[in-house]
């Protein structure tokens, strides 16, 4: 069988350092304007590299664009704030089924030839998102984070960061976009509506290589109905505990490369999916791993 060539990414050889931009790597400063005001400025002249230098950097949510090459030096940590207040709800897709979601740390969509490489780490701060079974936990610990606050269930075998989580958690479906639900129920519920890592929906031309990406929110990696997907030596960790916390989730892409790469996380991780039920069938994914 001869397997299609996936086609690779190619940057200018142009340095955008976020540090030019006003980005400050304290811990305490959210820099989310500095490094999207850096990515766009990448975009809109041509291409090349945004530099990500050795610090910790907290922010919010950030769009890459085409031509854009997010590069992260041995030593950088991009950490996401646990503010959720910086995540907008969006329209996603969660599952195979349309849904309102809060927006992911890093995403994309419709975008060509992008990247995240480098030797540094991205960390989605999953913790102040993602609810924990009691039995994954030994007792001090379960106890250490019923102390932290949050809510537990009724049944006293579920911690959850928030009342809003807890409200969503009993109903069934509470993220998916139907007629009879307005902006306010979908705020109601905004805590539960956990945000995957990193998005890209339907892009073309991506490379992933030498990052560790970790603490996910809920999953990991989520190329959605993209091709030509390069993962080589990346790093991908979650806690054993992590519910939804899968690896990559490669749902309806074509020509996909993963080698090299670990994947040591809270559930599946490698997933190869379209989605469910009709949607799902109208969009197969055909990989090369």
């Amino acid at each position: 069988m001869i397997l299609p060539k996936v086609a690779e990414t190619k940057f200018k050889p142009v340095n955008y350092n976020i540090t030019r931009y006003g980005a400050v790597p304290d811990g305490h400063q959210l820099n989310t304007r500095a490094i999207q005001a850096a990515i766009d400025d990448c975009n809109k002249n041509g291409g090349g590299t945004v530099q990500v230098p050795s610090g910790l950097w907290l922010t919010g949510p950030v769009v890459l664009k085409s031509n854009v090459n997010l590069n992260l030096a041995v030593g950088a940590t991009l950490l996401f704030t646990k503010d959720k207040t910086q995540y907008p709800l969006v329209k996603a897709n969660w599952e195979g089924y349309d849904q309102m979601r809060n927006q992911s740390p890093i995403s994309a969509e419709g975008a060509t030839n992008i990247a995240i490489t480098g030797k540094g780490i991205i960390d989605g701060n999953g913790d102040g998102w993602r609810m924990v079974k009691k039995d994954k936990l030994t007792e001090s610990q379960w106890k250490k984070l019923v102390a932290s606050g949050g809510i537990v269930s009724k049944d006293g075998r579920l911690w959850m960061p928030s009342e809003g989580f807890a409200r969503a958690q009993d109903m069934k479906d509470p993220g998916r976009i139907t007629p009879d639900r307005d902006e306010a129920h979908y705020q109601s519920v905004k805590d539960f509506l956990r945000p995957n890592l990193l998005v890209l929906t339907r892009c073309d031309r991506i490379l992933l290589e030498g990052v560790t990406f970790q603490n996910s929110p809920a999953w990991n990696l989520h190329p959605l109905m993209s091709s030509n997907i390069t993962v080589r030596n990346i790093q991908v960790k979650n806690p054993w505990y992590a519910q939804n916390g899968d690896g990559i989730d490669l749902k309806s892409c074509r020509n996909v490369l993963i080698e090299n790469s670990v994947f040591d996380v809270g559930d599946d991780g490698l997933c190869i999916k379209s989605g469910r039920d009709a949607d799902g069938r109208a969009r197969p994914c055909l990989p090369r791993m």
